[in-house]
Order: structure tokens, then C-alpha cells, then sequence
């Protein structure tokens, strides 16, 4: 039943494209083109050329329902700081070595280096490096991905929002969170 109903309503719509078509073209001397109307039939209409009809939008040329195409579901944007972030999170609880740059166990700064090359941009190793690398960043205008700077630069870790930094502290400490304001604040950067 609703196969009929269908195919009555593109007879209706290719009848009323036919009704407009003749109001908007101007008679022929006394030949007859046929027109063929996809999914209905050919025509004789004595006197009247039309164009090709437009194709109708989710209609096939047999008149029935073209399955209709599903847009893919849009890609979350986000920045390199913030899938740097994510691999930082993914290494939460791993241990801390010095001098190690992952993948298994990170320092401070080797953890930061390696979860911005899994983001796909090389920065520098050393915490004092990564803190003149990059843009300056006032505190009040954190940003997560935000490379951060303790103790006078000797100390580095990765802003994850809310107040809090993603780091490799030291021997016997694992990769963890912790308040940025749990450690003496010396500037951050972004990259």
C-alpha cells in the first residue's frame, strides 16, 4: 500500500513539474515530442517541448524510494594540547624513571614530549627547554594541552583543565594528576 501511495504522489509531482513546464514553455508548431518521465512513462504532448525534467531528490528512476544517503557523524574537533592531554591520560599510573621518554615509564618532561609527538608535533625534551619553547601563556588563560612550569622550570607537566596537571613527579610516584596549584607555579607554554 504504501508503494502505491508513493508512486501516486511522484505521479503528482512529475504532473505538476508537466503543468508548470507547459505554462513556462512556449507552444511548438503542431509536432509532438515525447517526453519521458522516469518511473511513470513517455508521453506524447502534441505542441509542447519541455526540457529534461530535474531528478527528484530521493526518487529513482522507477519511482520508487532511492535509499537516502546517511551523513557520517562530524569528527569531534580537537587541538594537538588536547590529544596530547588524552595520551598523557592514557599513561596515568605508569612509573616514573629518570631520563625515560616512554612508552612504558617517563620522567616529567619525557612524558611531555611524548604524549605531543603522539599528537604529532615534536617539541623539545628537557623541562627547561620545553619552558622557553612554544608561546607564553598567562596562568589565568590556561588552556588544556597548556605545557606548565614548577619549580623554576626544572619541573614540566600538561594542563588538563579544572585546575589540574597531568605529571611524571618523581621516583616511586607514578604519571598522575594533581592540583597545578599543589606545586610552586613558574609559567606555562603552549605549542
Amino acid at each position: 500500500m504504501a508503494s502505491h501511495s508513493f508512486k501516486r504522489s511522484a505521479t503528482l509531482v512529475v504532473a505538476g513539474a508537466l503543468a508548470a513546464g507547459a505554462f513556462a514553455t512556449t507552444a511548438a508548431p503542431a509536432s509532438a515530442d515525447p517526453i519521458n518521465i522516469p518511473g511513470v512513462g513517455t508521453f506524447d504532448i502534441p505542441g509542447v517541448s519541455l526540457p529534461t525534467l530535474p531528478v527528484i531528490p530521493g526518487v529513482t528512476d522507477t519511482g520508487s524510494l532511492a535509499p537516502l544517503a546517511q551523513a557520517a557523524p562530524a569528527a569531534p574537533i580537537s587541538t594537538i594540547g588536547e590529544q596530547a592531554v588524552r595520551a598523557a591520560e592514557s599513561k596515568l599510573g605508569s612509573p616514573y624513571v629518570y631520563g625515560a621518554a616512554g612508552p612504558d615509564a617517563f620522567d616529567c618532561s619525557g612524558l611531555i614530549q611524548w604524549a605531543y609527538k603522539q599528537a604529532g608535533l615534536n617539541i623539545p625534551r628537557t623541562s627547561y627547554d620545553q619552558a622557553a619553547a612554544g608561546v607564553a601563556v598567562a596562568q589565568s588563560d590556561l588552556r588544556v594541552g597548556d605545557v606548565i612550569s614548577f619549580y623554576g622550570g626544572s619541573h614540566s607537566g600538561i594542563y588538563a583543565g579544572n585546575g589540574n596537571v597531568i605529571h611524571a613527579s618523581t621516583a616511586g610516584q607514578p604519571v598522575k594528576v594533581a592540583p597545578v596549584s599543589s606545586m610552586p607555579y613558574d609559567g606555562a607554554r603552549r605549542f
